[in-house]
């Protein structure tokens, strides 16, 4: 059974009631989607941080807004990037008989072959997009790359049959990289050989064609 989420309608966008909101404890948030027009409303922050500690990111909650009940889960989450505390929240409302797009976080499990030899660990894409039932919205998807080597990398079609989810990006999107580490020896300019560079002190001038005298 969702957990019930009280919510109250508020103005829209007026700054003097946002911060009136915020100071008095409470989120700012705006609910659309399945059955119920867009509508701004806010939520007790501290309460909505203790559902989010026990249920996770991606349950579905009933949000009753105003004595109205309605399904939903969360479509964004905004935090201040310095505290880090709720500053706006987007509330998807949804036909729980009906699946939805939703972006889950990739959790990467193991420590890769590569990582142990010296090589460079890089994620460029951190969330998947699932075609999924609201009732059944993982946490995270969790990818094992204890296997990747030096040169590696995993995408999206090396681990879609491993998935009991329907995943909608493409087979080519990458989501683990495992590369060989960079030297201060490569990052120093080669010369060629027999070649001598001075050292002045000075910045390197532009050269100057030669003439005849």
């Amino acid at each position: 059974m969702p957990t019930i989420v009280h919510a109250k309608k508020r103005e829209a966008h007026k700054n003097a009631v946002l911060t009136e909101l915020r100071q008095g404890g409470f989120v700012p948030a705006v609910v659309y989607g399945y059955k119920i027009d867009t509508t701004p409303i806010a939520v007790d922050e501290r309460d909505f941080e203790k559902t989010l500690r026990e249920d996770g990111r991606n349950a579905v909650m009933s949000l009753n807004v105003d004595g109205k009940d309605v399904n939903a889960v969360l479509a964004e989450v905004q935090k201040d990037p310095v505290k880090g505390n709720l500053i706006h929240l987007d509330f998807l409302a949804v036909n729980m008989n009906k699946k939805i797009e939703m972006e889950v976080g990739v959790q990467l499990e193991g420590t890769s072959v590569g990582v142990k030899e010296g090589g460079v660990l890089q994620q460029p894409n951190r969330e998947l997009k699932l075609n999924v039932e609201p009732s059944n919205i993982p946490e995270s998807i969790e990818v094992d790359i204890s296997a990747l080597a030096i040169g590696d990398s995993l995408a999206v079609g090396d681990i879609r049959e491993k998935v009991s989810f329907e995943i909608l990006n493409e087979d080519d999107f990458v989501l683990v990289t495992v590369s060989t580490p960079v030297s201060a020896e490569d990052l120093e300019p080669s010369l060629e050989e027999g070649e001598v560079v001075a050292d002045t002190g000075e910045d390197e001038a532009d050269p100057k064609p030669l003439t005849e005298s």
